[in-house]
């Protein structure tokens, strides 16, 4: 059983040779970093919660075909990113293809350029960041006691003020009400089904130490512990993507000084920014996305190759692997890592306002070859 200091010891009475998975036939970005020779260096270190090397590898080890993910997590306890840290850079820069050129949220004068992007066509605008504290356990490496002093942090919370002032939900104690209305509002999330999710441990002690906050307004969100500690999402309907992002940066710059008064801080290096779960967040953890109808756009052919010269990727309404219903797509950044939270907010403002353009063509039975653009 993973994450206990006595599984790994009982792990090394066997040879390495012997415990090396059978990669054979595994097609992520795991397998292809992992040699033999590096498992042998770091399958006997651990950390203080006894997560290991072979934790960090389980989620690709169960998942062979899963070709597009790292099959890597940087998760269970924060420590372990030294470990990844000894993967060859490729393992987790070749996920976006960048190198990094990550900085904190801007000060109000490096705001992005929102001031002529409030448009009709956005249905909702959010935002949302991953964050994880340093020195805590996260979900997939949950004890009992980490379970148990997870809820000292939710008070803080409780401290947010003005237009942030708000509730929290814990999932195990929400009343049949509160669930179905945060069911009617899309906010809340729901045990992880996935493979991938469910191989790194992330739905362990479901639903303890679990939980949501969100202001009276409902347009600033606080995920507690469903994938990182943290997820804080600021949204709205409509298209004025400068009250969401202001709203945002005011709201996480609060949480993270209340954070810094119980001594807690996120964790973060110099090298690959904010140290998260999943590999494919790193950097920033930023997601900018804005639900927009594209009827016409959303079913021409040149509709990938335009996100992808944009920097952008699209999904359904309704979150990962769904697809768009009425041509409503939830279109946002495909990189976390390599930009700023400047610069991946701006993206997709101008990106999102180019496939509105392109859009009205179409609709017009206009041609829209003159304004695909170069590559970003």
């Amino acid at each position: 059983m993973p994450f206990s200091n006595s599984h790994n010891l009982l792990k090394m009475k066997h040879s390495a040779d012997e415990e090396f998975p059978d990669l054979s036939v595994h097609n992520n970005h795991m397998a292809k970093v992992l040699t033999l020779d590096l498992y042998k260096k770091l399958r006997d270190k651990q950390t203080s919660s006894g997560f290991t090397l072979d934790d960090v590898i389980q989620t690709g080890v169960d998942n062979p075909g899963n070709g597009w993910g790292p099959g890597l997590v940087l998760s269970g306890h924060v420590p372990c990113c030294d470990l990844t840290n000894q993967f060859p850079d490729t393992s987790i820069i070749n996920i976006k293809m960048a190198q990094l050129n990550n900085q904190r949220l801007p000060p109000d004068e490096e705001y992005p350029d929102l001031s002529t992007h409030n448009n009709h066509m956005a249905k909702v605008l959010t935002l949302d960041l991953y964050k994880k504290l340093r020195d805590r356990v996260t979900p997939s490496g949950f004890t009992l006691d980490d379970v148990i002093q997870t809820g000292v942090d939710n008070p803080a919370l409780g401290s947010l003020e003005g237009d942030l002032k708000g509730k929290y939900y814990a999932l195990r104690n929400m009343t049949d009400a509160e669930q179905q209305q945060l069911i009617d509002d899309h906010f809340l999330f729901d045990k992880p089904v996935s493979p991938l999710l469910l191989a790194s441990g992330m739905a362990r002690d479901w639903p303890d130490a679990r939980g949501i906050w969100h202001n009276d307004n409902k347009t600033f969100l606080v995920w507690i512990n469903e994938e990182d500690h943290l997820r804080v999402i600021s949204m709205q309907k409509g298209g004025n993507m400068k009250e969401v992002f202001t709203r945002f940066c005011t709201g996480l710059t609060q949480i993270e000084t209340l954070f810094k008064s119980k001594n807690y801080e996120f964790m973060w290096n110099p090298h690959l920014g904010y140290i998260l779960t999943c590999p494919s967040n790193l950097g920033t953890g930023l997601r900018a996305g804005v639900h927009i109808k594209l009827p016409n756009l959303g079913k021409h052919e040149k509709f990938g190759e335009v996100l992808k010269r944009l920097r952008l990727q699209k999904r359904g309404t309704g979150g990962v692997d769904t697809a768009a219903v009425g041509g409503v797509f939830d279109v946002s950044n495909a990189d976390r890592l390599g930009f700023s939270e400047v610069e991946l907010v701006q993206m997709v403002v101008d990106g999102v306002k180019l496939l509105i353009e392109m859009e009205k063509h179409l609709e017009k039975g206009q041609s829209i070859d003159d304004l695909i653009p170069a590559q970003k």
